[in-house]
């Protein structure tokens, strides 16, 4: 499913117009971006929750050459899902 028919679906459970559904969806992924961006987490109860994963520095290998090198430590996003997501998408 692509955005544009994520819209259409949307709009048509909720009855709202596509471009009120399509400025909705647009307004909450930045809201997420933005908040997950400056550290804080969004939890979603029957979803799941948004969060940033802090990855420390670490020694790892050039896959080419073998050779030793250093990774930064970095910050990216991390995506928990629910009980109730996971326990939909194995079927029970």
């Amino acid at each position: 499913m692509n955005k544009s028919e994520l819209i259409d679906a949307i709009a048509t459970k909720t009855g709202q117009t596509k471009t009120g559904t399509e400025q909705t969806l647009i307004a909450l992924v930045e809201t997420i971006i933005d908040t997950v961006a400056q550290g804080d987490s969004v939890a979603l109860v029957s979803l799941g929750t948004f969060k940033a994963a802090h990855r420390a520095a670490r020694e790892g290998r050039n896959p080419a050459t073998g050779e030793p090198l250093s990774i930064k430590a970095s910050t990216l996003p991390k995506f928990v899902p629910s009980a109730t997501f996971k326990a939909k998408v194995k079927g029970q």
